[in-house]
């Protein structure tokens, strides 16, 4: 199959292509301090715990986190439902990633429209 040919004039010129690149790194960056800042202090307390940041991929907001003991991977697990909670306030499409410590424990990727939201989560 052939690839279509653009071009060059067609295509994105290199500055526009660095700065939109700048611009996406200051809004992930931005949306990171400000999903800190909504979350309550047990929460942010679990974040330290580990290596977290934002990416967006394709127009998804991504929330990676990797966890650097098997400790905080389970508690991380166990706050999913509320991280997407929080996630929904800054993009309608948003998927959250979560790595464990190597060999302890399954790394996974998963659309905050796929969590199911229990009664609990409802009445914060």
């Amino acid at each position: 199959m052939n690839q279509p040919y653009l071009s060059p004039d067609d295509l994105p010129s290199h500055k526009t292509t660095l700065i939109s690149e700048v611009l996406l790194s200051q809004l992930e960056e931005t949306v990171k301090q400000r999903f800190f800042a909504v979350c309550d202090r047990t929460v942010r307390l679990l974040l330290s715990s580990c290596h977290w940041y934002f990416k967006i991929n394709s127009g998804i907001l991504i929330l990676i986190m990797v966890c650097h003991d098997i400790e905080s991977y389970q508690n991380i697990m166990m706050t999913v439902p509320h991280l997407a909670e929080k996630l929904k306030q800054f993009a309608n499409q948003a998927k959250i990633s979560i790595s464990s410590p190597v060999n302890q424990g399954v790394p996974w990727v998963i659309s905050v429209n796929d969590i199911f939201f229990g009664e609990e989560s409802s009445e914060r």
